[in-house]
């Protein structure tokens, strides 16, 4: 029985995402513009992300291998 409960609860809290733009607050400003900019940036200049905060994949990883020289640490085990 809690289990359903649980299940339940989780259902109607995954149908409470917002469906509209986000606004800021009736009298409320926007954050101030960040240290160097010209302009104080729009609701959707902040929440779009950038490249920093989601970087571009680069699935070529192997097209720059190189061939593994000796390692003079790479020491056998000790009996």
């Amino acid at each position: 029985m809690r289990g359903v409960a649980l299940l339940a609860i989780a259902v109607v809290l995954a149908g409470c995402g917002q469906r509209s733009d986000l606004r800021p607050r009736q009298n409320a400003s926007l954050p101030p513009a960040p240290y160097g900019a010209t302009a104080t940036p729009t609701p959707a200049e902040l929440l779009d992300p950038t490249t920093q905060q989601r970087p571009s994949r680069s699935d070529e990883l192997l097209t720059e291998s190189k061939a593994r020289g000796d390692d003079p640490f790479a020491l056998p085990p000790t009996r």
